[in-house]
């Protein structure tokens, strides 16, 4: 059973095929957020605190980390806020960067075993970014395109998605360490986009055993209530065998949707999240199984 180990200095999170699904929280990204942007340019993280605790409250395991912001030192502002959420939070991180300089960056500062953000088919990207995980003892994420682009053929990309694995390999990095992502597009613009995603992460899963991850909410890009289709999505995902996604979960929808799926799949044992999270308190005053409800602990 293929486990994926992501880490802080003091947490361990888990991705794998028996385990909760991993919410990978989404908002420390500067990109169509220009006060945020801003913001993270001139040195003020205010915003990117507040957003990391309020997506760990939310239920986010792991937290993406992005500085891409044009005209700005990306590498160190990258690194500054990854030291700074170092200091506020002990979930585990996902470093976030196109530019290769940028993950080098990330890594440097990380204390834990991150997660990199991301490695394509492309040779270049592959040559300089897997020696990176490598060297850091880190995981990534391998997404599913190459020079030619993305395909909409599911073919392809699962060629795509075995070579960086298999290349991955030949640096000494075991495939427990790739999590691939399958490439969730608009399903607005490509009707069958779901489906192509789901029957790719079942050859995943049982072709090359690997833990796989997407952005979510690519999917509603264009529609209405996109909140309520990504967490049909993200169930029907989590049924397929996907254990992990990038995505906001600020939005009590999707985390419903995701804790529901790890109930039904058998990934809750004894449903405590889900009675944990979703119990209602009885008000103060009222009476439980004949006992009145006080605000004193345990007295009657």
């Amino acid at each position: 059973m293929t486990r994926t180990v992501i880490s802080s200095r003091t947490r361990d999170v888990v991705i794998g095929f028996d385990q909760p699904f991993v919410v990978i929280g989404e908002r420390i990204n500067p990109t169509g957020r220009k006060q945020l942007a801003a913001e993270m340019k001139r040195g003020d993280y205010s915003r990117v605190i507040a957003d990391a605790l309020a997506q760990v409250q939310a239920g986010a395991r792991i937290l993406d980390v992005n500085a891409g912001i044009p005209l700005a030192d990306e590498p160190a502002i990258l690194a500054d806020c990854i030291r700074l959420l170092q200091t506020i939070t002990d979930v585990p991180l996902c470093i976030d960067s196109s530019m290769v300089t940028g993950l080098e960056a990330g890594l440097a500062a990380y204390q834990g075993k991150a997660l990199l953000n991301s490695v394509t088919g492309e040779e270049e990207r592959l040559e300089r970014v897997l020696p990176l995980v490598k060297k850091y003892g880190c995981a990534v994420v391998a997404i599913s395109n190459d020079d030619s682009g993305i395909s909409e053929d599911i073919d392809v990309r699962f060629a795509v998605a075995k070579k960086i694995v298999e290349r991955a390999m030949d640096y000494g990095i075991p495939s427990s360490d790739v999590i691939v992502d399958p490439l969730m597009m608009p399903i607005g613009a490509i009707n069958s986009a779901g489906t192509q995603v789901m029957r790719l992460v079942q050859r995943l899963r049982n072709e090359l055993h690997v833990n796989t991850t997407c952005g979510a909410s690519n999917l509603s890009f264009g529609l209405p209530n996109r909140n309520g289709l990504n967490a049909s999505f993200i169930s029907m995902a989590i049924a397929t065998g996907m254990t992990s996604a990038i995505t906001n979960p600020l939005h009590p929808e999707l985390m419903q949707a995701v804790r529901g799926a790890d109930v039904v799949m058998g990934h809750d044992p004894q449903c405590a999240n889900w009675i944990r999270t979703y119990r209602e308190v009885p008000p103060e005053g009222s009476s439980v199984r004949g006992r009145r409800v006080t605000g004193r602990r345990g007295r009657p």
